[in-house]
């Protein structure tokens, strides 16, 4: 039996789909369900799937969203997607990620198997011409969340000018549903996270360089000196000048 995910934001046709069709019969077997793609990316990352039965319009990350972002990540599970929306603009972006299948709502029994037959012949045939997967590596906390990564990643690297709403286009999010999304699962803000980035290489600058205070604030992304003095003496206790002469 080849492993299936089925994600869709809408309880009941997810439990419809789930429970009302004889999976067994064309060669699947479901071994989760998920709300929306983020939830369904990440329990990918930890427990690897051969396909993939997904909606396009959810809240947080779409469909879409997840196609691109497997591709992105080379995780080689087949999508089908379904939708109720009979628009040629969702199929023609699903054919950027490699998606083949699209199913409207409501999908009908023969649908269902003249879909997934196909499918399970695509992975027989693949699975007979590949060699056995690579066993796979341990997985840090950080890369177990692949957005709380990129968040990271983004405001390391752009301390000085990061705002919430581009780190939520780069992870295909909404600004407010990122915002709640990583104080969820990091217990802080992410003007918590930024902060923390500049008042760490602010103190780095005043250690390690000749800078005076009002440079380092330039460097750090304060416009306003006193409001990195202000924010630097809340941090640490100090302010920077008694922070680089102890």
């Amino acid at each position: 039996m080849f492993k299936l995910l089925v994600v869709d934001d809408e309880h009941d046709t997810r439990d419809t789909l789930c429970h009302c069709f004889p999976w067994e019969s064309v060669g699947f077997t479901i071994v989760h369900q998920a709300g929306d793609g983020l939830e369904a990316l990440q329990y990918m990352l930890e427990h690897p799937v051969d396909a993939v039965l997904c909606d396009i319009r959810m809240p947080g990350m779409t469909g879409l969203e997840l196609c691109q972002t497997l591709v992105e990540r080379q995780l080689p599970a087949r999508v089908i997607l379904l939708s109720a929306y009979r628009e040629f603009e969702y199929a023609r972006q699903a054919m950027q990620y490699g998606v083949r299948q699209y199913m409207v709502k409501p999908a009908t029994y023969k649908d269902i198997v003249d879909v997934f037959t196909e499918l399970r012949q695509e992975l027989e045939a693949a699975s007979e011409s590949s060699p056995p997967p690579p066993q796979p590596h341990e997985i840090t906390a950080e890369a177990e969340d692949p957005v709380i990564a990129r968040i990271s990643e983004y405001v390391s690297e752009h301390y000085r000018t990061a705002t919430l709403q581009e780190a939520a286009e780069l992870v295909h999010m909404n600004a407010s549903y990122i915002s709640s999304y990583y104080k969820k699962k990091t217990g802080r803000n992410f003007s918590e996270l930024v902060l923390e980035a500049r008042m760490q290489n602010a103190a780095r600058l005043l250690k390690q360089t000749q800078l005076k205070a009002y440079e380092i604030s330039e460097r750090v992304g304060y416009v306003n000196p006193k409001n990195f003095i202000r924010s630097f003496k809340q941090y640490y206790g100090k302010t920077p000048g008694q922070f680089k002469h102890e």
